[in-house]
């Protein structure tokens, strides 16, 4: 139950990205739910032998982490490493709240994700980064007009994470991406 409270925070953590009717940030608990929607209702995009269960569990867990960390906007200046140590050591303890053997199976699964090796964590990650452009697009341009960003960085930051775990999802979303600036 301790871990359950502490979770409840991740709805505290604002992110970058707007809801879609732009009325305000995203939090990192409606983020996470969003994306295992995105999971279930998109999981026909994902490479043959994608264990759609375990993307889910990746995306329910993956943004934890925050709770200690803050949320790392994909187009923000910050220091990757000192941010990777912090959410490692978020990670540590927010699972270590856990009893041990799920506890280290939750640790284990966030690790799978945040390294986006396999092909459930490549899937997982594309839908994290093919679920902002989606809300940006939806409220006219979102976190990109606040970050003052084009759409090579666009492509650079999110498109390549995309193309690498779910290809058609970006082939979908590139045009639109590229429209949205070239207005």
């Amino acid at each position: 139950m301790a871990f359950l409270t502490e979770a409840c925070k991740l709805k505290r953590v604002d992110r970058a990205t707007p809801l879609c009717d732009g009325s305000r940030p995203e939090n990192s608990g409606e983020h996470s739910w969003h994306l295992a929607l995105y999971a279930m209702v998109l999981g026909e995009h994902a490479p043959d032998g994608v264990d759609l269960n375990r993307v889910i569990r990746m995306l329910l867990i993956h943004d934890l982490v925050e709770i200690d960390a803050g949320d790392a906007p994909i187009y923000g200046n910050h220091d990757i490493a000192a941010k990777e140590a912090e959410e490692l050591a978020a990670a540590h303890r927010i699972f270590g709240m856990l009893p041990g053997d799920q506890g280290a199976d939750f640790l284990t699964l966030w690790l799978e994700f945040e390294a986006a090796q396999t092909p459930d964590a490549k899937f997982a990650k594309s839908l994290d980064r093919f679920q902002p452009p989606n809300q940006n697009l939806a409220s006219g341009g979102g976190s990109w007009l606040d970050y003052d960003v084009d759409y090579d960085t666009v492509a650079t930051r999110v498109g390549a994470k995309i193309a690498n775990g779910a290809p058609s999802l970006w082939d979908w979303i590139a045009p639109k991406i590229r429209a949205f600036f070239a207005a």
